[in-house]
C-alpha cells in the first residue's frame, strides 16, 4: 500500500503552494505582503525589511544570498523593490521553486478554454489553500486563537489584542458558531475581492 501512495504521488503533478492560480486572488495577496513588509510604508521593500519579516515567520535566510536575489530585481536609481519588482521577484522565484510559468499557464487556460466550471474549482482550490494556512490544527474551522498566531507570526499588532480578534472572527462567522469554517472564509474572500476590484 505504501508502495501505491508513493507512485501515485510521484506521478502527480507538481503543485505550487506558493502560487495561487487565481490572478485576482494572488495579485491581492502579493500587495498585501508587499504592505507588510514595507515597515516605513515608503512604497519600496528593502533587503533589510525581507529579512526581518521572513525571521519573523521563522524563515531564517543567509542575508547576504537574499541581498543577491533582491538586488537582482530593483530598477536602477531605486532603494529597494517597487510592488512591481516584487511581483517579478515573486514570479522569478516560483518558477525556480516550482516550475510553474504563470504566462504559459495563462496561455494554456486560454487555448483550452477550460470554462467557468473549471475556473470556480481553481479558485476554490486556492481558497482551500490559504484556508488551510489559518486552520493550523486542521479541523476545519478558524479559531480566534489560530487567527491570532497566525497575525503574530506576520508581526501584526493586531495579534496583541484578542478582543479585536475575536470581533474578526464574528464579523465573518454567519452561523454564530464562534469560529469560521471554509465557506465562510470563502464568503469574506469573495466579498473582498469583489470590493478591490
Amino acid at each position: 500500500m505504501e508502495v501505491a501512495a508513493t507512485a501515485a504521488s510521484a506521478t502527480r503533478k507538481k503543485s505550487s503552494s506558493f502560487s495561487l492560480r487565481s490572478p485576482s486572488l494572488n495579485s491581492l495577496r502579493l500587495r498585501r505582503i508587499f504592505d507588510l513588509f514595507d515597515k516605513n510604508g515608503d512604497g519600496m521593500i528593502t533587503s533589510q525589511e525581507i529579512s526581518q519579516a521572513l525571521g519573523l515567520l521563522g524563515l531564517d535566510a543567509d542575508f547576504s544570498e537574499l541581498e543577491f536575489t533582491i538586488k537582482s530585481h530593483i530598477k536602477p536609481d531605486n532603494t529597494g523593490l517597487s510592488f512591481e519588482d516584487f511581483v517579478s521577484l515573486h514570479q522569478s522565484l516560483d518558477n525556480s521553486f516550482f516550475g510553474c510559468d504563470n504566462n504559459a499557464a495563462k496561455e494554456e487556460a486560454s487555448t483550452n478554454d477550460i470554462g467557468d466550471q473549471a475556473r470556480m474549482r481553481m479558485e476554490e482550490s486556492d481558497l482551500s489553500e490559504a484556508f488551510k494556512v489559518f486552520d493550523e490544527d486542521g479541523d476545519g474551522y478558524i479559531s480566534a486563537h489560530e487567527l491570532q498566531v497566525v497575525l503574530r507570526k506576520l508581526g501584526l499588532p493586531e495579534a496583541k489584542e484578542i478582543d479585536r480578534i475575536q470581533k474578526m472572527i464574528i464579523t465573518v462567522d454567519s452561523n454564530h458558531d464562534g469560529r469560521v469554517d471554509f465557506f465562510e472564509f470563502k464568503d469574506m474572500m469573495r466579498s473582498v475581492l469583489v470590493e478591490s476590484s
